[in-house]
């Protein structure tokens, strides 16, 4: 029996739902894995392993805002993509390709998607999942299992039920009240700097269509990064941050010459479990807070330089815990977009909410299920940019390496410029490493 089956849409879930339906808000998440690909086995160990932790048959009461697990055998067929030219491109094309296709909401359904790249004596598996569900915590783990239990020869340790959504923490917030009067306090500030904001401009409002590109960071250049974070006393986060505002400047080309628009404003996704006191492998859901920073790059800013000012602003959110506050800003806006139409909810937080582009950022040497070591290097994590964020940075710190997803709205940022992100980024980071 499932310790828990039903329950209710926390914040985030619910506004996640919100955006499903003017664009698909999926995630995927790839493991690279040894020896040749058994089709059969594989299937029929995602479709067990899932059973046998309660994920399947979810129905979605969007009324109600409501969620039930039925329960079952799953019925899962794997797409396999098909082989020739160079298996990071077809891993790539294939995420995009899932990133843009909905799931079926209209009943019971398993909110999970897979599909493999074949390789020459391995395979890539993917696992795409209808973002609402879970957070990217919960599917590393998930996915690390499962591919534990495909490679082992008796389908890996007995997959018992998870812990699914054991509470709603909304009301987390109304039981902090000094991060209720901090929140309330620094309306006025942050709608200042959101009111000099630039707004990035798009060809076509309405077309939330998302790109993708794939990247890695060798040991020497992720080296490099750790070890300037520490010299500069920031963070790994607050320096990608910095490496990913650098990179955006040049594409605002002269909107920061004039007018009182000249900064830019990136977002910052938070795991929550700590502050929720979650702690178990066991637990599966969506445990997620945000913040945004917003800083103006003149010419002639060093990184350093921007490094340690967003560096003051992270650490002021962190210490007084404001990303908590983000439930209680996404069920605002959330109210708000109820009397907007579709295409006045496309545009909404454009407006509004004027953010560039966010990080998702995960070191998965931190964790690992039950105390097994962490999924092998090769792992690679992208998530839809949804009406909020028109560009994603998903970085995913493994081993001695790190894989960075570029998740991109195409009615903004074109191919070649997402070429030139990717080359300041790894150009800045090389440049880096040869002054260790």
């Amino acid at each position: 029996m499932l310790r828990i089956m039903q329950g209710t849409l926390n914040s985030f879930q619910k506004t996640m739902l919100q955006w499903n339906h003017l664009h698909a808000y999926n995630a995927v998440h790839a493991v690279r894995l040894a020896g040749n690909l058994d089709l059969a086995r594989l299937t029929a160990v995602l479709n067990h392993q899932l059973a046998a932790r309660g994920l399947t048959q979810l129905t979605l009461d969007c009324q109600r805002q409501t969620f039930h697990y039925g329960g079952g055998e799953g019925k899962l067929v794997i797409q396999v993509v098909a082989e020739g030219g160079d298996p990071l491109a077809r891993l790539a094309a294939e995420m995009e390709r899932q990133l843009n296709t909905p799931f079926d909401l209209s009943g019971k359904f398993i909110p999970f998607r897979f599909f493999v790249v074949p390789e020459t004596e391995a395979f890539r598996l993917g696992l795409v999942y209808f973002h609402a569900v879970a957070d990217a915590e919960s599917i590393v783990l998930l996915l690390t299992e499962l591919a534990t239990a495909y490679g082992s020869a008796g389908g890996g340790r007995r997959a018992t039920p998870l812990m699914l959504y054991p509470r709603c923490y909304d009301n987390l917030l109304w039981q902090q009240p000094r991060v209720i009067v901090r929140r309330l306090m620094g309306l006025p500030a942050q709608t200042r700097k959101l009111r000099s904001s630039l707004r990035v401009p798009t060809s076509d409002p309405a077309d939330l269509n998302n790109g993708l590109r794939l990247f890695g960071l060798g040991p020497d250049r992720l080296r490099g990064l750790v070890v300037t974070a520490k010299a500069w006393q920031v963070t790994v986060n607050d320096l990608l941050l910095a490496l990913l505002l650098k990179a955006l400047t040049p594409l605002a080309g002269n909107q920061t010459a004039s007018g009182r628009r000249k900064n830019i404003s990136l977002g910052c996704i938070v795991n929550l479990r700590r502050d929720l006191g979650v702690d178990s492998p066991q637990t599966f859901g969506l445990f997620l807070g945000s913040f945004t920073v917003t800083h103006a790059v003149p010419e002639g800013i060093s990184l350093q330089q921007l490094s340690v000012d967003l560096c003051h602003q992270t650490t002021a959110i962190k210490r007084h815990r404001l990303y908590l506050g983000a439930a209680w800003e996404l069920g605002l806006a959330r109210r708000l977009l109820a009397f907007f139409s579709p295409a006045q909810r496309k545009k909404f937080y454009q407006k509004n909410y004027p953010l560039w582009g966010g990080i998702t950022n995960m070191n998965l040497n931190s964790f690992g299920p039950g105390g097994e070591t962490p999924p092998p290097p090769d792992y690679f994590r992208a998530v839809s940019t949804g009406p909020v964020t028109p560009l994603v940075l998903s970085a995913t710190t493994v081993g001695d390496q790190a894989n960075l997803g570029l998740s991109y709205r195409t009615s903004i940022f074109s191919a070649t410029e997402i070429e030139q992100i990717q080359g300041s980024f790894l150009e800045t980071l090389s440049e880096l490493q040869r002054r260790q």
